[in-house]
């Protein structure tokens, strides 16, 4: 076993380090901070990082064109905006959230490390050696990563009855989408556009990925507009943010495993 494996294991078990104390927090309903859950998540995110660049010296290119190191990415982000969330002060903290979006992180790394996944450090093949690949694919993961946290705001919301707590969970839903749509529609759309047209010739071909990827933002549009043109504060925003992600999900590995087609190697 590689050093890389190594310090991925060690990731993944310090997610669930920080998801147990966090459970412990929750039950134990006390007022003090979590501090230790919340710097096992962080320590997690940095040894992720650490391995995606041991794999990037390896290979002589950034990593992060195979499926194990975009959920690895992916888990990172989420880990690093739960921990920012964790210690920011504009927002209501809801501890209910972080633990949701860390248990998210642990099942993207519980499937980084199952056998149905390749490990090894492969050098790319030339139509992926490309600078726009790797903002086309770093900012649509970090989209996702705040679109993981609108998912379990929005559960949340839809679980509670209480007023003043789904005003506060709309709220938390609402600015997540909000940081994560630019972000999203950068990489999945522009980045990505400019990549396909370098790497195919033509800046749109309707593959299955893109065109999964244009669903996934116009949900994510009509949450917007449904939050704030029509300023509705309802169960529907919360309602597209949810399908919103699960049409993130099915992107992701829906595609690649029952929609082959130009990116069936990522």
């Amino acid at each position: 076993m590689n050093l890389g494996i190594v310090l991925a294991n060690l990731a993944f078990a310090l997610f669930l380090v920080s998801a147990a104390v966090q459970v412990f927090f929750l039950f134990k309903r006390t007022s003090r901070p979590d501090v230790i859950g919340s710097w096992a998540l962080l320590s997690a995110a940095v040894l992720l990082l650490v391995v995606l660049a041991m794999r990037s010296f390896e290979v002589g290119f950034i990593a992060l064109t195979s499926m194990y190191e975009s959920l690895a990415f992916w888990a990172t982000v989420v880990g690093i905006v739960a921990f920012i969330y964790r210690f920011q002060k504009r927002l209501p903290y809801k501890p209910a959230l972080v633990f949701g979006a860390t248990m998210l992180a642990v099942v993207m790394l519980a499937i980084a490390s199952s056998p149905l996944i390749p490990k090894e450090a492969l050098p790319p093949i030339p139509a992926l050696r490309s600078g726009w690949l790797i903002l086309h694919v770093s900012f649509t993961f970090i989209g996702e990563a705040f679109f993981v946290t609108g998912f379990v705001s929005a559960l949340m919301f839809l679980a509670t009855k209480d007023g003043d707590r789904k005003l506060e969970l709309d709220r938390l839903t609402y600015t997540a989408v909000a940081v994560g749509f630019p972000f999203f529609t950068a990489g999945a759309l522009v980045f990505g556009a400019i990549w396909a047209e370098q790497a195919w010739g033509r800046w749109w071909s309707w593959d299955p990925k893109e065109t999964w990827a244009l669903v996934t933002w116009l949900v994510y549009t009509g949450y917007l507009h449904v939050r704030l043109v029509m300023k509705r504060k309802d169960s529907w925003p919360a309602i597209l943010a949810v399908v919103g992600f699960l049409c993130t999900v099915f992107t992701f590995f829906g595609v690649n495993y029952l929609l082959p087609g130009l990116h069936s190697y990522g």
